[in-house]
């Protein structure tokens, strides 16, 4: 690690424990501050809470008690999940004392070069896909942030021949001051979490901190065809790399007659992609331009195109069965995620939707069901879905419990060279923990399917 004597001595509040608590404050505790951890859950239910005390680090529990803020705090590390509004964070940043997430303690810390990615969808997909490019090259990748490892945990292991490849949050890049990444990625811009940031000029401003302290020396990647990003783009002091599938971009990565290029460098034909959906398409040119300025190499790139067929829950391929092509796109957790869902495939599609209700309708859902065959609904919602359903000519919409009664039916009404699909265009919480137990689910069933 570099900058360890930064936080010595320094009184850091870290408020909220949970994975990244836990580790920012074992990190602050081992740099020489004097950590006290709030947590809101109970002291006799937090077993972290108990752990850490253990260790010599001071926890407060079961509340957030605004007098924790009168002991001169050097700063505070926000668990990013905790909102704004929260009365002790309004308070602390009342007092002008910094709130920072652990991606800041990551970023100032680390020795390794970073990558760091953004945007309103397709993290997760273009995160693994540059780790995955980066394998056999000088550096070494390590994956964090909200894939993987908690960053700061990477960061403090990280030796200068690594390169982290970050996914983060708005809710992380929110808290970060100094937050300086080698190299940054912008995938997309869209309205996304306005109850956490209140405004939609506030969550752009959020995403754009990814770029915010960069250099001539670094580099943004970002998407030339998002004019919210490239608003973004033109205020950063970054070498700007733009990826386009409308435009041949010679300074960056694009699509010219069916293959990707880099620089006018031919990388692959798309038709030796095995990565389903044109969406993806974007999140493949913006890995490319990142694992490229990093030094990876063209034959790894284009070994992991042809093999990497979706991160699991995002648009995954399960398995095929009696020519039927099962996808678990359970992550799609809004009606935007699913358009993209839908708008991959040219065959018919049995799909699979539903979950908390919002209180919104599904309008916007109707003009992306045109291949859509039949509709098994679940969950809150699944009236809503299937009013927008019949709304939209689709004959066939049948009600189930669960996701796993969803794909015995499915497959029932399914065809031979259907796809069945997984794409809820609703939140888990009213059924399931999360949107992984819900995916998992829907695994375990195909999986039993003859």
């Amino acid at each position: 690690m570099k900058n360890t004597e930064m936080y010595r001595g320094k009184n850091v509040l870290v408020l909220g424990l949970a994975k990244s608590g836990e580790a920012a404050a074992l990190l602050l505790h081992e740099l020489g501050a004097k950590v006290i951890v709030n947590d809101a859950k109970s002291y006799d239910e937090n077993d972290q809470a108990k752990a850490l005390e253990k260790k010599g680090i001071k926890v407060v529990c079961g509340e957030h008690p605004l007098s924790l803020l009168d002991q001169e705090l050097d700063c505070v590390v926000k668990n990013p999940g905790i909102p704004y509004h929260n009365p002790i964070v309004k308070e602390a940043v009342r007092r002008n004392i910094p709130v920072i997430t652990e991606v800041e303690l990551a970023s100032v810390l680390s020795e390794a070069d970073m990558i760091a990615i953004t945007g309103s969808n397709g993290k997760t997909t273009t995160t693994t896909l540059i780790y995955e490019m980066l394998k056999n090259s000088a550096k070494n990748p390590l994956i964090a942030g909200n894939i993987g490892t908690v960053s700061c945990d990477v960061a403090k292991g990280a030796a200068s021949d690594d390169v982290i490849v970050l996914e983060a949050s708005s809710f992380q890049l929110l808290g970060t001051e100094n937050f300086h990444p080698n190299v940054s990625v912008l995938l997309n811009l869209f309205d996304a979490h306005l109850d956490y940031h209140g405004t939609k000029e506030e969550y752009v401003a959020a995403k754009s901190k990814i770029t915010a302290n960069q250099t001539e020396d670094d580099v943004f990647v970002y998407n030339l065809d998002d004019p919210l990003v490239s608003q973004v783009a033109e205020k950063s002091k970054a070498a700007k790399l733009p990826f386009s599938t409308k435009e041949v971009v010679s300074e960056g990565v694009y699509v010219n007659q069916g293959s990707i290029y880099f620089k006018d460098q031919l990388i692959i034909a798309l038709s030796e992609v095995v990565l389903p959906g044109s969406h993806n398409v974007e999140n493949i040119l913006a890995a490319v331009g990142a694992a490229m300025t990093m030094g990876a190499k063209v034959t790894q790139i284009q070994h992991v195109l042809k093999t990497f067929s979706g991160v699991e829950h995002r648009l995954q391929f399960v398995k095929k069965i009696n020519d039927r092509l099962f996808y678990n796109d359970s992550k799609a957790t809004n009606i935007l995620a699913a358009k993209k869902a839908l708008e991959a495939f040219s065959q018919p599609v049995i799909l699979l939707a539903g979950g908390l209700d919002r209180g919104n309708e599904f309008d916007e859902l109707a003009s992306s069901l045109s291949n859509v065959k039949a509709l098994v609904a679940f969950g809150e919602t699944k009236e809503k879905l299937a009013r927008t359903a019949k709304g939209a000519g689709i004959a066939e919409v049948e009600y189930a419990d669960r996701v796993k009664d969803a794909v015995e039916c499915a497959y029932r009404l399914s065809e031979e060279g259907d796809v069945i699909l997984l794409s809820p265009a609703c939140a888990s919480w009213d059924q399931y923990k999360t949107f992984e137990e819900r995916g998992n689910e829907f695994v375990a069933a195909v999986d039993k399917l003859k």
